[in-house]
């Protein structure tokens, strides 16, 4: 059973009138796809923030599974603004997890990145700055994959080695914005291979029920967001 999270303390009457709003936006990992129980971590947390009783955040789910970097940044805005249903107010929070696609190679393990460093840095650039133009900003980086198991459908290699080199782009583009980064990469390989692998679909790139299970754990203990929602 997933962890139980306190909810965030809301007080006077913004907590009666109007719940924040937190739209997630990014890949897979946002979408929740090998969750076949709860349907993935941001699902989790919908769920259990919904008590009518004590309601909680309202959570969008914004993930499109193989999204990179370019194609979030894409979408970004007009989702953005299209969930400021409560009296027009945008939403309060956004939360971003992308770019373990961008650092798939293609074809064989030394093959063309899906993105290169380069275009990576630049198009992170562009969606960083974007979405603290819209709201208060929290990014949650990508998990270790299996490299056993690869290639994904028998075309895509993905590797640690690339995942490290892509982990710090990401965390260093967030600290120069001040960005609150839940670094999930080091955080899994602190606790070894077989723990990492133990959370994984029999595909290697995907959390499976364990796995969301434990980024439930994460998130709820990650202070900044948990913070800003209070």
């Amino acid at each position: 059973m997933a962890a139980l999270i306190a909810r965030p303390a809301v007080s006077g009457q913004y907590q009666t009138t109007h719940p924040k709003k937190v739209v997630m936006v990014g890949d897979s990992l946002i979408y929740g796809y090998g969750d076949t129980e709860g349907g993935g971590w941001v699902e989790r947390l919908r769920r259990q923030w919904m008590d009518p009783a004590q309601p909680g955040p309202i959570i969008y789910n914004l993930g499109v599974r193989g999204d990179g970097v370019q194609q979030v940044s894409a979408r970004l805005t007009d989702e953005f603004k299209l969930r400021g249903e409560l009296r027009r107010r945008v939403p309060d929070i956004l939360v971003l997890s992308v770019g373990l696609n961008d650092c798939a190679r293609l074809g064989q393990s030394t093959g063309r990145p899906m993105t290169d460093e380069a275009t990576f840095i630049r198009e992170l650039d562009q969606l960083l700055d974007q979405a603290t133009q819209l709201c208060p900003t929290f990014f949650v980086g990508m998990v270790p994959v299996n490299e056993a198991h690869m290639p994904y459908a028998d075309v895509l290699h993905f590797s640690r080695t690339d995942q490290e080199r892509y982990n710090q782009i990401m965390r260093r583009a967030c600290e120069q914005r001040d960005i609150s980064y839940l670094d999930l990469y080091q955080r899994w390989l602190s606790q070894g291979s077989d723990w990492c692998n133990a959370r994984l679909c029999g595909d290697g790139l995907h959390p499976n029920v364990l796995g969301y299970r434990t980024l439930m754990t994460e998130v709820s203990s990650w202070q900044p967001l948990m913070e800003a929602l209070g």
